[in-house]
């Protein structure tokens, strides 16, 4: 039996009718799929960062350089964003209009927007520096700011997208 979807009003029900959209809906395993293989890419994201931030904070893993421990987690850090980035744009299409009126999903992104910039600010300037503090034990104030801002930063976009999932039914 064809499932029936009214005429889109809008953009996000166009993608949430669009094929993609109602078979990932529709589908028993799909979604749970999808949702399992995003929380594991972001646990990924989410431990490779707290790694690289304790460190910047001088709080673990001071026995390695920064740029060693950078050059060890940065490519577990983006496969993991990259996966999170594909199987969260999946499980947007099956729900997009729900998504863009819940504010936690709306404070992930803004979150996760800011936790880029973040990173951006460090890499091209804190980080350009890092020859000199690379084996310090104690880091310099801009690299300390950049990791405290990431943990709280990364800390809400978890609880948001945890947020995500038990209101679901609420904002429509």
């Amino acid at each position: 039996m064809a499932s029936y979807y009214p005429e889109p009003t809008n953009i996000w029900e166009s993608i949430e009718y669009s094929s993609l959209g109602t078979s990932i809906a529709e589908s028993l395993w799909a979604f749970p799929t999808l949702e399992t293989i995003h929380v594991i890419a972001l646990v990924t994201v989410f431990g490779t960062i707290l790694v690289m931030d304790l460190r910047l904070l001088g709080l673990a893993g001071n026995k390695w350089t920064v740029l060693q421990m950078s050059k060890d987690t940065l490519p577990w850090t983006w496969a993991g964003f990259v996966l999170a980035a594909i199987t969260g744009t999946l499980l947007f299409t099956s729900k997009a209009s729900t998504y863009m009126v819940n504010p936690y999903f709306l404070w992930k992104m803004g979150l996760l927007a800011l936790a880029g910039l973040n990173m951006a600010y460090f890499h091209f300037v804190t980080y350009k520096t890092v020859t000199e503090w690379d084996s310090s034990p104690v880091m310099p104030g801009g690299a300390k700011f950049a990791a405290t801002a990431s943990l709280v930063l990364w800390l809400g976009v978890v609880f948001c997208g945890r947020a995500i999932g038990f209101t679901l039914g609420i904002y429509y």
